[in-house]
């Protein structure tokens, strides 16, 4: 492929050579290709993205409003920008007497040079999707950018009041930013970032993100635009840093507090196992990034009736065993509680959960319900 100069020989600068050389209009996915997206942004700055948006104009007809664009095609192809001067009105047809459909509204851009179709231009398509039980819309034509996809019930028709634009319309724009430009998300949030120090606002989770080259992480992250111990006593704008005696500070608009980075956690609902002589009625846990766990299980005892003497002593019962990565570091005591009385439990670093001690002359009765819970750091 030879090297393509924009605007720079006389003459001979193709359609082609214009695209492939319209650097910092969008945001990059590749050496050579950038993301397809909508121009953020609206009238008023009201709205992340109001461009090429759609709106109810009857029963079976939506309006596509104004917008801009841009539509990648294939690397060798570039990037074609794309503008929608004025709104559109787009036709969907009656459903299908026995089953639902989805139909996909594209921009589409033909390209006879690059597909051969014969057409030179840019279109709002629908693709109708086939009707069945467990419809899907059709997949996405090359040099194309998803829009929305419309889901046509059954039956549906002008005469049985049309489409439910509320409830069976999902957008799919996405957006794009300048080469260096911070992105606002939107349908986007896990598209893989094109290099580490890129960063996007992500409006769901509240907080700016940077690619650090396998994934996207909340900033600040490391030490960076940071003011320095000292250098400041009142923040200039709120939602700047600065270090103080060690630790990191957000200037909140009227005062200096200390920043707590989101918290990452996971949950599970399932995975305790348990032993003879008991079933485990439910299981929940929750572990953080940091290696924190806390966990409660509620077991059934299906056994035989225990008793305890008046020392509170029973032989080792074992009752479950937790899943891996969800184990304590060290074996630790916890509590355990029928409702009526309540004893010690011992959770070893294997995972499992053995009850020791029991209240003085107390009785583990078949058919209740016995709750351990506990607190600690995984390995």
């Amino acid at each position: 492929m030879p090297i393509r100069p924009g605007w720079l020989t006389p003459t001979g600068q193709t359609r082609q050579t214009t695209r492939m050389t319209a650097l910092g209009a969008g945001t990059p996915a590749g050496p050579f290709t950038s993301r397809s997206g909508i121009v953020p942004g609206s009238a008023d700055g009201t709205y992340r993205v109001s461009g090429l948006s759609l709106t109810s104009s009857g029963p079976m007809t939506a309006t596509v409003h104004a917008g801009r664009a841009l539509v990648q095609g294939r690397p060798e192809q570039g990037v074609y920008p794309v503008a929608l001067d004025g709104d559109t009105v787009l036709a969907f047809g009656d459903g299908d007497p026995l089953n639902p459909r989805i139909d996909l509204v594209v921009l589409r851009v033909y390209d006879d040079e690059a597909d051969g179709l014969t057409r030179y231009e840019a279109v709002l398509e629908v693709l109708v999707g086939q009707a069945k039980a467990d419809p899907a819309p059709q997949p996405v034509p090359a040099a194309s950018l998803p829009l929305f996809t419309v889901r046509v019930k059954a039956g549906t028709s002008a005469g049985t009041g049309g489409i439910d634009w509320t409830k069976d319309l999902t957008d799919l724009r996405t957006t794009i930013a300048s080469v260096g430009g911070i992105l606002p998300v939107y349908n986007n949030a896990g598209v893989p970032g094109a290099y580490p120090g890129q960063y996007q606002d992500n409006d769901v989770a509240h907080h700016l993100q940077r690619w650090s080259g396998t994934g996207w992480v909340a900033y600040p992250k490391e030490i960076g635009g940071v003011a320095p111990q000292g250098a400041l006593s009142v923040g200039g704008y709120t939602g700047q840093y600065r270090e103080h005696n060690g630790v990191l500070q957000r200037w909140n608009g009227t005062s200096w507090a200390a920043y707590q980075p989101p918290v990452e956690s996971e949950t599970l609902t399932t995975g305790a196992v348990a032993l003879p002589n008991w079933a485990v009625t439910s299981s929940e846990a929750r572990r953080t990034r940091g290696g924190v766990c806390t966990m409660a299980v509620v077991l059934n005892r299906t056994g035989p009736q225990i008793d305890a003497n008046n020392a509170g002593n029973i032989n080792d019962e074992p009752l479950c065993t937790l899943p891996a990565g969800w184990r304590p570091a060290i074996g630790m005591d916890v509590t355990a509680s029928d409702g009526y009385a309540d004893g010690s439990a011992w959770i070893s670093t294997s995972g499992q959960v053995t009850l020791r001690t029991w209240v003085s002359n107390g009785a583990l009765v078949n058919g209740r319900n016995l709750r351990v819970s506990a607190t600690y750091i995984l390995p």
